[in-house]
């Protein structure tokens, strides 16, 4: 039994893969606006619901699992988002290359694999040097908003992120309450129905 979309043969955002410098935003959307990143954006139902919400902000979300990066793109031109690409690669890789320091208004992480065995957790996304990178390539009051159901992991996500400069304006090491304007997620509408908890902070670049 197939497991996911099947893999379309185009590529999502090939266009962008072979930059080495940012490209210009208000070109590849036709126009200016906020610009917001989403880091694994997995099958894609938040980056759907929050360009369709947000109309005016210019969504790029990155997935390397190439067939999940290639149906979101495919179901954003069905439904005819203009405001949202999507970019199958690593998103550690492209990231200091699409993206210039300051040009951030936005970066959406959510429920990202939290890496159980000891021996893979080096392939966790969150290091302290990205976090770094991300505050740099934020605008000044930029959002960073964190998602996940592993309390451990949110722990340690979050104090990786104050410890690189984020401001959290809760206080140091607190999680934020659901704000019904958010979109979720398909998995946090299952969190949602089932009464899990969600670890979430919503940290500012001061």
């Amino acid at each position: 039994m197939t497991r996911g979309p099947l893999l379309r043969p185009e590529p999502a955002g090939a266009e962008f893969l072979t930059l080495l410098t940012p490209p210009d935003w208000a070109d590849v959307f036709g126009g200016p606006g906020p610009l917001e990143l989403e880091i694994g954006s997995g099958a894609g139902a938040f980056a759907l619901g929050h360009a369709a919400r947000h109309p005016g902000v210019r969504y790029v979300a990155i997935e390397w699992r190439k067939k999940y990066a290639r149906e979101l793109e495919h179901r954003a031109r069905t439904r005819g988002l203009r405001n949202l690409r999507v970019v199958e690669a690593d998103a550690r890789a492209v990231i200091p290359r699409l993206f210039a320091p300051g040009s951030l208004s936005g970066i959406h992480l959510q429920f990202p694999d939290p890496w159980w065995k000891r021996a893979h957790r080096k392939r966790a996304i969150l290091t302290p040097g990205f976090a770094a990178l991300l505050l740099e390539r934020s605008a000044p009051g930029g959002l960073f908003d964190l998602r996940t159901d592993v309390q451990a992991r949110a722990e340690e996500m979050l104090a990786t992120l104050e410890a690189a400069g984020w401001h959290n304006p809760l206080g140091p090491g607190a999680f934020h309450p659901p704000d019904p304007e958010d979109v979720p997620s398909s998995r946090e509408r299952r969190y949602l129905a089932s009464g899990e908890p969600v670890y979430r902070a919503r940290l500012r670049k001061r």
